[in-house]
């Protein structure tokens, strides 16, 4: 594993000024969490692992997480904070879909 030692840049410190929710991203949250079924979420610490189908291999799998990771926690009452591990994978396919889990991190 490659060591930098440097503090990462948050999302929130990347752009100056307050940024609004589109209108394309209201219907994908409304769409998204009437979509999601009803589960339990564990205590404490958590994984998430995200599977990704785009029609696109020039899709981006990083620019899905903080607003799909940010509606989960809407629906589920988590707070993203105690996200210990995200794993994420990209597969190209012909009708698109997001596939997800959240567990315990086990350390």
């Amino acid at each position: 594993m490659i060591n930098i030692d440097i503090k990462a840049l948050s999302v929130n410190r990347a752009w100056q000024g307050r940024r609004f929710k589109t209108k394309e991203y209201k219907r994908y949250e409304e769409e998204l969490l009437w979509l999601l079924p009803k589960v339990k979420i564990p205590e404490g610490k958590l994984k998430i692992v995200i599977e990704v189908g785009f029609k696109n291999k020039l899709s981006d799998v990083d620019n899905i997480a903080k607003p799909l990771i940010d509606i989960l926690q809407k629906k589920y009452g988590f707070n993203d904070r105690e996200v210990y591990k995200l794993e994420m994978e990209k597969k190209i396919v012909k009708k698109e879909y997001i596939k997800f889990n959240i567990g315990k991190w086990k350390t």
